[in-house]
């Protein structure tokens, strides 16, 4: 089920199984996507880490995670681009900027059960009811079973166990930050630098990730360049000096040791090691 609109506007609902899961890996440019597993035992890699999701799990992820599937059984798809619906614009509205999307490295893994799914499950049949109805308000439909199913997700993500202990205003910085990382890390890489656009002081952010007992800041940032880095080792064929400029490095010296200090081998032995 796909809607296309006369502006550019992208979106579809998919029910994917082991016939049709190269469908997973087709590419829409700057879409966004959410899998809602709907059975058990299904492998996939997400940026070459593997995973394996049951029954009502769901995970989001944006243009740049590479996706590899290794065993579908069943899987919802749903895949839609900024002039559909954007998230960044309509923030306010459904609150999943640095939560669902655009959280730099971390990756978001939501369980849903109970009367939660049951409106997950109720979303899903009147958008693909609404698919059917080719009218003058077909788009907007579908742009409300969307944002339903994303508030609701983004709901969910919130009240899991790493998130209990925040306050709004907390929950908020922490989202900032992760977006602000997503959209900055190659040219800023210490945290005194984000501390500044979001007119707080690096203790206060440091404070707050401890307190939901993530890691630090730093190593957030850390983990979102070096993420970029082996994406980038391993999907492109540019020279690893090259990689290190475009990743906010001066030198490939000061990369070659940020990568070997966190990887633990240097971007040169990774990339033998990958292909």
């Amino acid at each position: 089920m796909k809607f296309t609109g006369k502006t550019g506007e992208y979106f579809e609902a998919q029910e994917i199984n082991d016939h049709n899961c190269l469908h997973l890996k087709e590419t829409q440019p700057e879409t966004l996507r959410l899998l809602w597993f709907t059975s058990d035992h299904n492998r996939i890699k997400i940026d070459r880490i593997p995973y394996t999701f049951n029954k009502n799990d769901i995970v989001t992820l944006t243009q740049f995670h590479q996706l590899e599937y290794e065993h579908i059984n069943t899987v919802n798809l749903l895949r839609f681009n900024r002039p559909f619906y954007c998230i960044l614009d309509h923030d306010s509205e459904v609150g999943c900027k640095g939560i669902l999307y655009y959280g730099a490295a971390k990756l978001p893994i939501i369980s849903a059960f109970g009367m939660e799914l049951e409106v997950l499950q109720t979303a899903w049949k009147m958008a693909s009811l609404e698919f059917e109805m080719e009218d003058n308000l077909q788009q907007e439909m579908l742009q409300m079973m969307l944002k339903r199913i994303l508030i609701l997700c983004a709901r969910i993500y919130k009240n899991q166990p790493q998130h209990e202990e925040l306050s709004k205003s907390q929950h908020d910085l922490v989202r900032e930050f992760n977006f602000l990382v997503e959209s900055h890390f190659r040219e800023k890489h210490s945290v005194a630098e984000y501390a500044d656009m979001l007119y707080k002081s690096p203790k206060t952010i440091t404070n707050t990730f401890k307190k939901i007992g993530q890691k630090s800041p730093l190593k957030f940032i850390q983990e979102r360049i070096l993420l970029e880095a082996r994406r980038m080792i391993y999907y492109t064929e540019k020279d690893v000096s090259e990689i290190g400029y475009e990743l906010g490095f001066q030198d490939i010296q000061s990369f070659s040791r940020f990568f070997k200090n966190n990887e633990g081998c240097s971007p040169r032995e990774y990339r033998d090691m990958v292909h």
